[in-house]
């Protein structure tokens, strides 16, 4: 029974030392000789119990097998000790990629490339071929520069630093830009050095973008910027340069410290503006090409590199006109020359000088106080537009259509079409601006011996109150003309400025403010009134100062003018 237990535990602690041994092989790389090589398998001895087989499918490369044979020596990764058959399991793609992972690590920490093919664009980047594994390239590790176009990068073996590596996750995470900019650093740094503004010279345009383009001057990148590519307007600078152009730049300009560049071609030729205002006067008629039209105006090149603009109220005395319904972009149209400032590099034409002036019937036609029926063609917030030719209208601001007051509202009985009568009351032909009314056709309701008031600011006038708010009152002066007193205007005494202590229909005196010619409104001030009236009182009555208080002096003023009235 003893020798029994004996042998027992013999061949127990014989299979704990196997056991053991075998756990402590198991996923390692070892140096294994090979023994055989069949269609399907090369057998490998690793110097264990027992051989190892190896599918024939991991020593080819590429579908082409390696030259192999008998005696050589390899290294091989034991996947695991034994199989159910009692087989070591070996791996050849293991063991290289154990090996590849031992150089990617050493290459990480020594900060040397390793090569790699990009071959697929992900979410925020690219897949790289390292060979034995594949890499994560974000895409702002791609290039020192966006890269419009990806295309020529793709499928070309070139060097990557690995910027972060996880073995567990066999992940790793490449860089571009890190070897672009290391080979580019010792080159640029000498670069900068001799650089200053005013040199020309070779580039290559690297990348292009909405305002400009990057151009490599050797070694260090410029910014061409879109307007400094030529004398004419670059809308696009894509439609005049291609990534890999070689071009001639001028340095404008150059900050040391920031080590920004910026470049120009057009620095190049000579300006063409030089001369531009001897060249063209005002009043010259003159032939362009037209390059743009945008909603406020034409813009046209007169001469190479020199283009002025058709302001949208120069197209024609109609201001209704839409640029686009007169000219599209390469007509050639004649202009007349407004003005000319080099200095801002401006040149202001027209096209509504090369017609006869229609104001200048207008003026003849349509006297002051002219009354004639027109056709209503728009209606606003703010007036009514008539017909007065086909190309110009006159206007009834809200105003001057009743001698009650008008509210936006009440325009919705004015529909265009409707025909209306009009009294011309302004004609201005220098502003291309004709004024009309139509309560001016009826008697003034408010009017009287001052009916024809003179209106300026400072001058004290009678209102009757049309409308309180909460922020003032709304008045009409005894001409017709509405005006309006501001909450802060009602009074001199703070207490006093509450807009609910006035009632409509009632009379105020108040001084004008202000004065809105083109509105036919007025600003008033019943407060800026009192100042007035206690500096008079003060001064004709005397002085705070002998001791009487400002009541007694105006009660004293009062009472001498309660005198003179009997």
């Amino acid at each position: 029974m003893s020798e029994e237990l004996g042998t027992q535990n013999e061949n127990f602690a014989s299979l704990f030392e196997e056991s053991c041994k075998g756990s402590l092989w198991e996923d390692k790389v070892v140096n294994g000789i090979v023994v055989a090589i069949d269609d399907n398998f090369v057998t490998v001895d690793v110097g264990l119990k027992s051989e190892g087989r190896i599918p024939a499918f991991e020593f080819s490369n590429n579908g082409k097998k390696l030259e192999l044979k008998v005696g050589d020596k390899i290294d091989v990764y034991i996947d695991r000790y034994e199989d159910k058959s009692g087989e070591i399991v070996l791996s050849r793609e293991k063991a290289l990629r154990e090996a590849a992972w031992d150089d990617f690590e050493k290459a990480f920490k020594e900060g040397t490339p390793v090569m790699g093919t990009m071959f697929s664009r992900v979410k925020g980047g690219f897949i790289v071929n390292l060979g034995s594994t594949t890499a994560f390239l974000p895409g702002s590790q791609v290039d020192m520069r966006p890269v419009k176009d990806i295309t020529p990068l793709m499928g070309i073996e070139q060097p990557f630093l690995i910027l972060k590596m996880d073995k567990l996750r066999e992940n790793i995470v490449v860089s571009r830009r890190g070897i672009l900019e290391g080979a580019n650093a010792e080159e640029r740094a000498k670069a900068i050095a001799n650089l200053s503004e005013g040199q020309v010279l070779n580039g290559v345009v690297k990348n292009i973008t909405n305002y400009g383009a990057f151009v490599d001057i050797g070694g260090i990148d410029g910014l061409l910027h879109s307007t400094d590519i030529s004398w004419k307007r670059v809308n696009n600078p894509a439609d005049v340069l291609t990534p890999g152009q070689e071009i001639k730049v001028k340095v404008i300009k150059f900050n040391k410290e920031s080590k920004r560049i910026s470049l120009g071609i057009k620095q190049l030729t000579p300006d063409p503006w030089e001369g531009v205002e001897n060249e063209f006067k005002p009043g010259m008629k003159i032939s362009g090409k037209v390059n743009n039209v945008t909603e406020y105006g034409i813009f046209v090149e007169v001469k190479d590199g020199v283009e002025g603009l058709v302001y949208l109220s120069e197209i024609s005395w109609n201001k209704g006109v839409s640029p686009f319904k007169v000219t599209t972009a390469g007509s050639i149209i004649d202009v007349v020359v407004l003005d000319v400032d080099v200095s801002k590099r401006r040149l202001g034409l027209g096209m509504k000088q090369l017609q006869t002036n229609p104001w200048d019937k207008i003026v003849e036609t349509y006297p002051v106080g002219k009354v004639f029926d027109s056709v209503i063609t728009n209606v606003t917030d703010f007036g009514i537009f008539v017909k007065i030719t086909d190309d110009i209208d006159g206007m009834v601001h809200i105003n001057d259509i009743s001698w009650e007051r008008v509210k936006p509202e009440d325009l919705e009985k004015y529909k265009k079409g409707d025909t209306v009568q009009v009294k011309v009351l302004e004609v201005e032909a220098d502003k291309e601006r004709i004024s009309l009314g139509m309560k001016q056709l009826t008697e003034n309701p408010y009017g009287g011996a001052d009916a024809e008031i003179e209106m300026k600011k400072g001058k004290v006038v009678t209102c009757i109150i049309s409308e309180v708010k909460s922020d003032g009152i709304e008045v009409t002066l005894v001409n017709g003309i509405h005006g309006f007193i501001k909450k802060a205007d009602l009074a001199k005494d703070r207490q006093d400025r509450r807009p609910e202590r006035f009632a409509v229909g009632e009379k105020v005196d108040a001084k004008i403010t202000s004065i809105d010619k083109t509105g036919r409104k007025i600003g008033l001030s019943i407060k800026s009134l009192e100042i007035d009236e206690e500096k008079q009182v003060m001064a004709e009555f005397g002085s705070s100062d002998s001791g009487a208080s400002l009541g007694d002096i105006l009660g004293l003023a009062i009472g001498k003018k309660s005198d003179e009235d009997k």
